[in-house]
């Protein structure tokens, strides 16, 4: 087995191992003003932590952590993460908890008019031009002017993307998505906002919104909009997953896609047995019950497990490139 590959189980061993001896993950509520470059964005902070585990309830959502924790003295690496369509700053939130308890500061929004509480803006091409420039936003604030930026790792941040937050991530890498090549959500719903404009040729050509903090990227099930060579300029290490059954207009074949478009071979996994929401963390009971359209998984399929394993290799990726 070359060396590498010894490295990366032993990394993954070794945080599974310390996951059992953990402490909790610090938490607290993000709240960024409205200024001249968007309106205000809500989301969450997890952080190290030394206090025992304890239970936050938000909304239908039940969160391992400690409410408003004194962060431990230190230095820390920033992770910032993006949401699918219609998602959360929660929606992975035991990834971000695992990745705080791993030694990370990890900061999630909810994107304006795309989450979970409102979808104004879900189905229009405009969405796709906000999202990067939201998380260009969450990074400012958390270097800038959030209270523990004195403990953050100068100039050096990490991006966790799932979906629409895949795409973000990659866009932000340096990918240059274009939409005029189509969407494959529009073969199912060509009548959204979006498909018009597409199959009218109307799809304005997003800008370009490279940010060189970010310097490693997990991204899980992309959104594919990145024809061509619109990926070969995407040079920092990703880890890319695929769910083997893909699902939402994303597809096993259009992550596949990303990776051969990539333009250094990303760190490779496909989740077998898993549809496109497995990335999304466990649900509660409540939201069993409210969200069986993503809370459910294909028969012989462990969210749990799976995700003990996901998170664990999320945290190592991180570890062996931004600590």
């Amino acid at each position: 087995m070359p060396l590498t590959s010894k490295l990366q189980l032993f990394l993954t061993f070794a945080l599974t191992l310390s996951a059992s001896l953990s402490h909790a993950a610090g938490f607290q509520r993000l709240n960024l003003p409205m200024d001249q470059n968007g309106p205000a964005l809500q989301g969450g902070v997890w952080y190290p932590c030394a206090d025992p585990v304890g239970e936050i309830k938000i909304g239908r959502a039940v969160i391992p952590g400690v409410l408003d924790c004194k962060m431990p003295d230190g230095r820390y690496p920033l992770i910032v993460m993006s949401h699918g369509s219609a998602g959360s700053f929660l929606s992975h939130h035991d990834t971000a908890a695992a990745l705080a308890d791993a030694g990370f500061v990890v900061a999630a929004i909810n994107h304006v008019g795309d989450n979970a509480q409102d979808r104004s803006r879900q189905g229009y091409l405009s969405i796709f031009s906000t999202r990067p420039r939201e998380m260009r936003r969450l990074l400012d604030y958390m270097t800038g002017t959030w209270p523990g930026k004195s403990q953050l790792v100068e100039d050096k941040a990490g991006f966790f993307g799932f979906s629409r937050g895949g795409y973000t991530g990659l866009v932000l890498a340096g990918a240059a998505p274009d939409f005029q090549a189509g969407l494959a959500i529009c073969q199912d719903a060509p009548t959204l906002p979006m498909c018009r404009d597409i199959a009218a040729g109307r799809a304005p050509k997003q800008p370009y919104v490279h940010d060189a903090r970010i310097q490693a990227a997990v991204i899980a099930d992309p959104l594919n909009a990145f024809p061509g060579d619109s990926l070969k300029r995407v040079a920092i290490p990703i880890q890319l997953w695929a769910s083997e059954q893909g699902g939402d207009g994303v597809s096993p074949a259009s992550v596949d896609a990303v990776r051969q478009g990539l333009g250094a071979p990303p760190d490779y996994h496909v989740a077998r047995g898993a549809g496109h929401f497995a990335f999304l963390a466990p649900c509660a009971p409540a939201q069993a019950l409210a969200l069986a359209d993503i809370c459910r998984d294909p028969p012989g399929f462990d969210r749990a497990a799976f995700h003990q394993d996901f998170n664990a290799r999320t945290a190592a990726f991180f570890k062996a490139r931004l600590q």
